[in-house]
Parts: C-alpha cells; structure tokens; sequence
C-alpha cells in the first residue's frame, strides 16, 4: 500500500466522523518541499552529515514530495538522496563552476509524475549566464536552478516551472537583487505557465527580498506565500533556521515556498520533526500541498 494514502484510507475505514482530521487528497495534488541540507563538510560534531544522513531521508520520505527544492547540497549529498530515495529524479550543478563540484540548489521530482522537457541554471549576478559569476556585496557564489516539467498525472498533462535557490546569508544588497533577478527570469522563463519556487532566501517575513518575492505587483507572474497564505496571524515560533537545536524554533522565518496563482494551496507548513533533541539538518524543512486550480 502506498504510504501517503494508507493513513486515510484507515481514517475512512474508522469512519467518516474523522475525516475533518485532513482535507481530502487528490491524486494530482503536488507536494513540495524545500530543505536546506547543510553541506556535508561541514565540521558538525555529532551533527556530521554521516551521523544524520539517514534522518535526513526519513524526513523527506515520511512528507513523500513530489517536487523536492535542496540547498547547500553537495554533489555526493545528490547522489545519496538519489540513490536512496529511487523514485525522485535529481537535477542540479556546483554553484562554482557549473559541474559537479561545489555546493549545488539541487533539485529533486518524481520520476513517475512528470517528465523533465526543460531545464537550466542562472547565477544571482549582474551576468547570470556566467558559471560562478558574483556581483554586489555578495559573500558567496549564489544560484537558481529551474525545470520546465509536464505533470503527467493531470488530466490535461500540465506544464509547471520549478524554481530552487539560495541568496546569500551577508549581502543584505545581493539579497534584494539577487529576488529582483529572479523574479524577472521567473517571468522571461516561465511566462504565463503555473510557476513553483522554493529556497533558502536568508531573509525575514517583511524585508525588502520577501516584499520583492510576494508583494511586488510589478512582475507578470504574481507570487504568493504559501505558509503565510494559509497561517494569517504570525505568530512567535516560525523560525526555520534551528542551528541543529529541536528546542529553537523562534527567529525569523526565511525558507519559503512560493506559487502562482495557477495553484490552491491545500497545506503549508512547517516540518518540526527531531529525535531525542537531535534534527536532521541546522534548517527545519517546509512544506506544501498545491492543486492546480
């Protein structure tokens, strides 16, 4: 039995008193999910990528995505998520020289769901086409990779853009350009297709990189915020960055998914998961269930 509908078909078994628990599903619903891995280098301690790798795949595996948005991922991280998670195709490039070194915003979809018809990658610089390319007060290499997909399970065969990136954590003006650029190429790439974006944007609910993302209306493609779409009333404990501590979840929130308004949002959310004090990465992942309208 397939795992994302064996829950609710026990819930119906029970009886329908339970079903307001959760919305119904539709099989052409798409989960999305965007997580920051935190690169596998890194000197972690008993946070090493190789202590909780396999966390890590229970997270992603327990949500099931069928679009997955990764960040400070390394190219054997890639290939790991890849080979255990067998169902997900994966897509992405080393933010330094457009190969397979260096930290990538590897992306990750079902095989089964879509085929891939389109695919790239642009730096977040005044010269985007150019590998490795770095501009403003930029601290590092930053990146967008993209995928042009046709869902193969809508009646219609949909076509829907995948955007996945990650702004830098110093440059406070990279940020607001490195939004700006994307939102342009959002609208020079996609047009007027359904369009999905996940990151790390390393900037808070209200900053001018958020306002550019969700509030600008000066774009073709309007964007919205899926979390905050569905959760009105902020509240205290959205912080998305954990610093690998179960008991942090304050500070600002500044992993986010977005949509267009080609899709429902159904669920938003995020993902708290933590064992023995313990979380998969230093970022909480988010998550979302859209439908195309």
């Amino acid at each position: 039995m397939n795992n994302r509908y064996g829950k609710w078909t026990l819930l119906l078994i029970c009886g329908s008193v339970l079903a307001w628990l959760s919305p119904a599903l539709h099989a052409d619903d798409v989960r999305v999910m965007s997580f920051n891995i935190r690169y596998g280098t890194a000197d972690d301690g008993e946070n090493h990528w190789d202590q909780r790798r396999e966390f890590l795949i229970d997270t992603i595996r327990e949500f099931e995505p069928d679009l997955l948005g990764t960040q400070e991922t390394l190219g054997f991280q890639k290939d790991y998520i890849a080979e255990q998670m067998s169902e997900l195709e994966s897509f992405g490039v080393g933010r330094d020289h457009g190969d397979d070194e260096g930290e990538m915003t590897a992306t990750f979809y079902g095989r089964d769901r879509f085929e891939q018809i389109d695919g790239g990658h642009f730096w977040l610089s005044e010269t985007p086409d150019v590998p490795g390319s770095i501009s403003w007060d930029s601290s590092l290499t930053r990146m967008v990779s993209w995928l042009k997909l046709q869902d193969l399970q809508s009646e219609d065969e949909a076509e829907l853009f995948f955007f996945n990136t990650h702004f830098d954590h110093r440059g406070e003006q990279a940020r607001l350009e490195s939004a700006k650029l994307l939102r342009r190429m959002i609208d020079e790439i996609a047009g007027n297709s359904a369009v999905i974006v996940t990151g790390d944007f390393n900037a808070g609910e209200g900053s001018d990189p958020y306002r550019t993302m969700f509030v600008d209306d000066s774009y073709r493609v309007r964007l919205r915020d899926t979390f905050r779409e569905l959760h009105p009333d902020r509240g205290p404990e959205e912080g998305t960055f954990s610093g690998f501590a179960a008991e942090n979840p304050t500070g600002d929130r500044i992993d986010w998914i977005g949509c267009s308004e080609h899709w429902t949002i159904e669920e938003a959310g995020i993902n708290r998961t933590s064992r023995e004090g313990h979380t998969p990465s230093d970022h909480w992942p988010v998550e979302a269930v859209l439908r195309i309208n």
